[in-house]
């Protein structure tokens, strides 16, 4: 007698079976289900503004204005854009010809499908933000979606957990919170595609467990983003906007400039200037400024704290209070960069390295020497400067005279590249991340008899006609004549054209 042994399913490949269920009926492949979601999405946050920013006071103490600009601004954007052109996007799009012989009387497409059921694994730093600017996108796509918020910053999470049931389709949108346990549960599940956004070292464990079912990875990660500084920079302009970088979210960005190269002939005019923009924008006692956040949680606090120690000479701040988890405002003078702590990993927090070069050309190799960045900034009026190096670095992102703005731009793909990650989303992107694109071409039943070109048996004058055909060099060396290509379109008219009548009659 068989005796059946019953494993009980975990939490969650329970939960992804019911997201699954629900994508297989079909139903969020639908335009009005996906319009009513995200218009609900929208509902969801513009009515609960309060206790997010609430939320957010408690996690990260993050300003109201701020949480307003980084956290719901980007989210409406997306939503409205989205709400706006979802017709146009759903839409299968057409393909150019390469050659009329051979697809004149063909319908060439590229059909948009959703992936599946698809993770979002957000990060604590813009929990509100990145979360659901990529859940915008996959909605829009037509995917069933399940959340994990970072269970770093746990009141956002909790509010998500209560508030998305509330307001959209439980059954193919969900949130599931819990640490490290639960989330190495949800990647032993087989995904059609996750998004992570977080440190290289987690993106790593990520990667490996997606590979094991093959599942496509969009991983946004950070890094150390230079910012360059030379000699013909507005300097006080290049002041406020990288503090305005640095200390926004109390540097817990992952492309806040994470450290400064400068000329070694205007590094003391630009430490004068970047004193005066901190007391400018945080007064004598920055502890008690409303626009300056706070460190996360102790460990990242004491983390941090380490990394100033030892790393060079403290030119302003230093101070710091862990009971209230506030690190000042800090700049350092670092002369040895290949052992200073604090060059060594990704700082996020409000603490700038200051590291003088003789000229552009040794900033340019200290970066090259590095891993890519998920950004670089510089600050320069010399044009031919800034093109040196857009063209000759590579990073997520590029911002000449300015900091992270570049993120807030949702016709621009954000993303990595590298060791600071890879894909990207924001705006159309977002819908395209979460889309596969899927190859169509619907043939013309007709022409069988020019159809047997391409099968056997072959002789020669049959292969020769088919490599004109394909367009087959007879040269070694590529020519920008067209006459090929000319006679090749002619006769695709024609022979189109004869099709059709011979079709018609």
């Amino acid at each position: 007698r068989h005796q059946h042994c019953h494993v009980k399913m975990s939490a969650a490949a329970e939960v992804i079976g019911k997201l699954r269920a629900t994508y297989n009926t079909g139903v969020t492949r639908s335009p009005a289900w996906r319009v009513s979601q995200l218009q609900a999405l929208r509902r969801l946050l513009f009515e609960n503004q309060g206790r997010f920013i609430d939320a957010l006071k408690k996690d990260l103490r993050k300003p109201e204005a701020e949480t307003k600009i980084t956290e719901f601004a980007m989210v409406f954007e997306d939503i409205d854009l989205a709400l706006n052109n979802l017709d146009t996007w759903m839409k299968p799009r057409s393909v150019a010809k390469p050659n009329l012989l051979a697809w004149g009387m063909d319908q060439l497409l590229e059909h948009p499908e959703p992936f599946g059921v698809v993770l979002i694994i957000s990060a604590w730093n813009y929990p509100v933000q990145l979360s659901l600017v990529p859940m915008v996108g996959s909605i829009a796509a037509g995917n069933a979606v399940l959340l994990k918020p970072s269970e770093v910053s746990p009141s956002t999470a909790v509010l998500f957990e209560e508030l998305l049931p509330k307001y959209l389709d439980p059954t193919a949108v969900a949130v599931y919170n819990g640490g490290v346990e639960e989330t190495t549960d949800l990647l032993r599940q087989r995904w059609d595609k996750i998004l992570y956004t977080g440190n290289s070292a987690v993106g790593k464990i990520i990667m490996r467990a997606a590979s094991e079912h093959l599942t496509p990875v969009v991983l946004e990660l950070g890094g150390k983003s230079p910012t360059i500084v030379d000699k013909t920079a507005d300097l006080y302009m290049a002041a406020r906007r990288i503090m305005f970088g640095k200390n926004f979210n109390c540097g817990q960005s992952c492309i806040a400039p994470d450290y400064i190269l400068v000329e070694e002939s205007v590094e003391a005019a630009l430490v004068t200037q970047l004193k005066r923009v901190i007391h400018e924008l945080y007064g004598d006692n920055p502890q008690e400024s409303d626009g300056l956040g706070r460190i996360i949680n102790e460990r990242h606090f004491r983390r941090i704290r380490g990394l100033i120690e030892g790393s060079g000479e403290i030119l302003l701040g230093g101070n710091s209070d862990e009971a209230d988890l506030y690190i000042a405002p800090t700049l350092i003078k670092v002369t040895d960069p290949d052992n200073a702590p604090i060059m060594q990993d990704e700082i996020f927090g409000p603490v700038l390295p200051i590291i003088s070069v003789r000229n552009l050309d040794q900033a340019l190799d200290f970066i090259n020497a590095r891993p890519k960045p998920l950004a670089l900034y510089i600050f320069s009026s010399d044009k031919k400067a800034v093109q040196k190096f857009q063209e000759n670095t590579s990073s997520g992102g590029f911002i000449s005279n300015d900091t992270m703005v570049h993120a807030a731009c949702n016709t621009l793909t954000f993303g990595g590249v590298g060791n600071s990650g890879m894909g990207g989303y924001h705006g159309k992107n977002s819908f395209d991340c979460f889309t596969h694109y899927k190859p169509v071409v619907h043939k013309f039943p007709g022409l069988e008899a020019l159809n047997g070109i391409r099968l056997p048996p072959w002789s020669n004058s049959k292969l020769n006609r088919m490599l004109w055909f394909l367009g087959y060099p007879k040269k070694p060396v590529h020519t920008a004549s067209n006459l090929g290509k000319i006679l090749v379109f002619v006769t695709g008219i024609v022979a189109a054209a004869a099709a059709y009548l011979a079709f018609l009659h």
